[in-house]
C-alpha cells in the first residue's frame, strides 16, 4: 500500500507539473513554494509521506526517459506488521534487481527511517551483476549519514545514484 500512495502522488505530481506551459509557470511558482508539503512527523502516515516524497521525486526526474518512476516507500516501525512490510518489500526489489532494469528508467527509495530505506537498498543489490543498471536513475531520499553507503553499494550496479537529503 506504500508504494501505491507514493506512486499516486508522484504520477499526480509529475501531471501537474508537465500541464502547464512556460508563462504559466512563471506565474504559478510562487503558489508552487508556498504549497509545498513539509516533512510528516508521524511515520505511520502514509498519505502525507506520499505528498511530501512525491514533490521530491517531481524535482529530481531529470534524465529519466521512461513513462513514470518506481517509488519504495520504505516502512518505518519495528512491529510485527511492519517487519513484514519491510520484508516483502525487500523481495520484491531484491526480484525487481535479478530481472534487471530498462534504461531509463528511475527507482526512488525513501521511507521515514533513512537507516532502514538504506539498509533495504545495500541489502537489495548486494547480488546484482556489475554494470546491470547503467543508465538507470536510483534516486535515493534520506540522511546524509546513509549517503556514502548507499553509493558504496551501487557503485558497481553502473547505476546513476543520485542523493536528496531529507
Amino acid at each position: 500500500m506504500y508504494k501505491y500512495v507514493f506512486l499516486a502522488a508522484a504520477a499526480l505530481a509529475g501531471t501537474l507539473s508537465i500541464t502547464g506551459c512556460s508563462q504559466k509557470e512563471e506565474a504559478a511558482q510562487p503558489t508552487e513554494q508556498a504549497q509545498a508539503v513539509s516533512k510528516p512527523t508521524d511515520p505511520n502516515d502514509t498519505k502525507a509521506w506520499g505528498a511530501y516524497l512525491g514533490q521530491i521525486v517531481q524535482k529530481n526526474m531529470q534524465g529519466m526517459t521512461a513513462d513514470r518512476p518506481f517509488p519504495y516507500l520504505v516502512p518505518a516501525g519495528d512491529s510485527d506488521d511492519d517487519k513484514a512490510k519491510y520484508q516483502r518489500q525487500l523481495e520484491q526489489v531484491q526480484d525487481t534487481v535479478a530481472r534487471g532494469v530498462l534504461p531509463g528508467n528511475m527507482l526512488v527509495f525513501a521511507g521515514p527511517s533513512s537507516t532502514k530505506t538504506a539498509d533495504l537498498l545495500i541489502e537489495a543489490f548486494k547480488d546484482a551483476k556489475p554494470g546491470s543498471f547503467k543508465d538507470v536513475i536510483i534516486l535515493f531520499i534520506g540522511d546524509k549519514t546513509d549517503e556514502d553507503r548507499v553509493n558504496t553499494a551501487l557503485q558497481p550496479t553502473g547505476a546513476t545514484v543520485r542523493f536528496v537529503a531529507m
